[in-house]
């Protein structure tokens, strides 16, 4: 069974989270396939960078450590991941739904002859059967990804052309190391052999980074809030709530859009995806856009006047009643009760 390939970004000799990721739910696909879990790196001053990518399970990681090839550019990189998979022809392949992995993907694809899902949620491995063909085909990537503004999960599938090329969203698959001590084979690649004077056709003469001060997939607590609050002043209970518990303000699509909470704090399939400890959802109705970016949540509270409303249905426990009353008691009791 040929491979599964995983693309990890690298910035400042660090791998995204979002490629640490992507090789823990490659290592499950190849697992299911039985099949080697392969990475491609691409950068400079990567020596020791295996001990970031291991951990996951990779059989083989593809270095190639290059002055040329940091800070990301389009060209170079696409010339050798294209080079690589066109000689060890995998099966599946993966990158992160980011910058780099929107515009690195397409070019590959389109390399390849191969098709590409985008924004995919799940993954997973399965057959297909084809009327027309009256053929089964087996152990093909299933790629699943919201449809028609998250009202439909579309399953799809690539049975005739490979390799089967996905890119995910940042989140929603979750970080697991495979084994501490899990030993790849690395494969230096030959850099100069493959890379030409065109590739670097386009120069990088400065960059600005700017981090952003909001960190809500690590936050253990989150309240968020939906357009049910009614307008951005009653967003600040929330941030009283927010400091009190040492958690972070959230909100979802339709609050974002009506301008109550800045978008770096919107959740769900357009937004960040988070796991908190507790989730607190203030006045949100619980639309599959944002419950598909929250849901795997360790308990969730629901605060909102509609009895019937989605989110309750997938909420530990349910406030009905309205959260700009509810909020400022929780505030107060917490003040009195808290030690």
């Amino acid at each position: 069974m040929k491979s599964v390939f995983v693309y990890c970004e690298v910035e400042n000799q660090k791998i995204a989270d979002i490629s640490q990721e992507l090789l823990s739910a490659g290592k499950r696909l190849a697992q299911k396939l039985a099949c080697p879990l392969e990475a491609l790196v691409f950068g400079t001053d990567l020596e020791g960078i295996e001990s970031q990518i291991a951990p996951y399970g990779v059989d083989t990681i593809h270095i190639a450590d290059d002055q040329r090839l940091a800070p990301y550019r389009t060209l170079p990189h696409a010339a050798l991941a294209s080079e690589v998979l066109k000689n060890e022809a995998p099966q599946i392949v993966l990158f992160g739904a980011t910058s780099v992995g929107r515009d690195l993907a397409p070019r590959i694809a389109s390399y390849l002859n191969c098709g590409l899902t985008a924004d995919c949620t799940i993954l997973d491995i399965g057959d297909h059967y084809v009327a027309k063909e009256k053929k089964e085909y087996k152990n093909l990537l299933y790629a699943i990804r919201p449809a028609f503004g998250g009202s439909i999960m579309a399953n799809i599938i690539n049975w005739d052309m490979h390799p089967q090329m996905a890119t995910v969203r940042e989140g929603v698959m979750k970080k697991e190391i495979f084994d501490e001590k899990y030993v790849s084979k690395i494969v230096q690649i030959d850099a100069d052999r493959i890379l030409k004077e065109e590739d670097f056709v386009v120069k990088i003469i400065e960059r600005h980074i700017e981090e952003s001060d909001v960190n809500l997939k690590e936050a253990p607590i989150i309240i968020a809030g939906g357009y049910g609050l009614g307008s951005k002043d009653n967003f600040a209970n929330l941030y009283k709530l927010a400091d009190l518990l040492g958690g972070e303000v959230g909100g979802s699509r339709a609050a974002v859009d009506a301008g109550f909470i800045d978008h770096e704090r919107q959740i769900g399939q357009t937004g960040v995806t988070v796991r908190p400890k507790l989730y607190i959802a203030a006045g949100i109705s619980g639309a599959v856009q944002h419950t598909a970016g929250m849901h795997d949540s360790s308990l969730i509270i629901s605060i909102n006047t509609d009895h019937d409303a989605p989110m309750n249905q997938l909420a530990d426990y349910v406030i009905q009643g309205d959260a700009m009353d509810v909020i400022p008691k929780m505030i107060k009791y917490y003040k009195e009760n808290a030690k």
